[in-house]
């Protein structure tokens, strides 16, 4: 009596075909795992959506009555924005900074090396945006404007990390990056200093509003102070968040040979 062509061995590996293509789903299972893995990762190495960034209508240095805007994006369902504070960069001064755009009721103060803009809460989940006109920027290829924000139940996040190398920080400041200035351009004479206290409105018929407690939690600019600033952040740091993905995805590739292998001699044994 003949053998049934199904259940005759594969000629080429001794084995019939159900046996041979076990492996072969096995390995396609782990695959798919891996991937999943790898996906979930991914998303907890990306960084947090929320951020603060800056644009001008004239990023180029040396340039004269520039506009800048500034957008703070809101990180809180449950609370909304009452207070921006901004770090100015080198080569521009609090004097030669006035408020254009702003939420309706907030208003600029002038600091010792900035302003703050405040007023009414926000909503929850709502962006704040605020332009300013400066007179104009310094000679620079990009300026870094270090920005802390407050929320209406107190919390603090600072924007205060200036990128240095490759790696991105963080919680980087908003850096607006600048051509190279026009052919004949000069720094023009110094504005003079405000007094720290001067209070400029969004709308000119809103009362002045108070001036937030920021102050205290305004970052600094010596690099001591921003490596602490950061460290109050906690988490793990990006290139060890890194270094815990390669070693899961090893693991991963490591358990799936180790698996085809035992399903391959068990096969043979077979």
């Amino acid at each position: 009596m003949s053998t049934p062509l199904s259940a005759r061995p594969s000629a080429r590996t001794g084995r019939g075909p159900r046996s041979a293509r076990t492996p072969g789903r096995a390995g396609r299972r782990l695959v798919v795992t891996a991937a999943v893995a790898l996906t979930a990762a991914l998303a907890l190495a990306a960084p947090a959506a929320a951020h603060a960034e800056v644009e001008a209508d004239k990023p180029q240095a040396l340039a004269e009555n520039v506009t800048l805007r500034f957008v703070s994006e809101a990180e809180s369902d449950s609370a909304g924005f009452t207070a921006l504070r901004v770090v100015l960069p080198r080569g521009i001064t609090p004097a030669d900074v006035s408020l254009g755009a702003a939420p309706r009721g907030w208003k600029l103060t002038a600091t010792e090396d900035g302003y703050t803009v405040a007023g009414p809460a926000l909503k929850a989940g709502v962006d704040a945006e605020h332009e300013i006109r400066v007179r104009q920027l310094p000679s620079a290829k990009e300026i870094a404007f270090k920005t802390v924000e407050t929320y209406s139940d107190g919390e603090v996040s600072r924007w205060i990390e200036v990128p240095s190398g490759a790696e991105e920080p963080e919680q980087p400041a908003p850096v607006l990056k600048l051509k190279a200035a026009a052919p004949g351009a000069r720094p023009v004479g110094a504005s003079p200093s405000p007094s720290p206290t001067a209070t400029v409105g969004a709308d000119a018929g809103a009362a002045a509003a108070p001036t937030p407690s920021v102050a205290a939690d305004a970052p600094k600019t010596s690099a001591a102070a921003d490596e602490a600033a950061a460290d109050e952040g906690g988490g793990l740091s990006t290139g060890a968040l890194v270094g815990v993905i390669v070693l899961a995805l090893l693991v991963l590739g490591g358990g799936a040979l180790w698996v085809l292998r035992r399903r391959a001699v068990s096969s043979d044994a077979g």
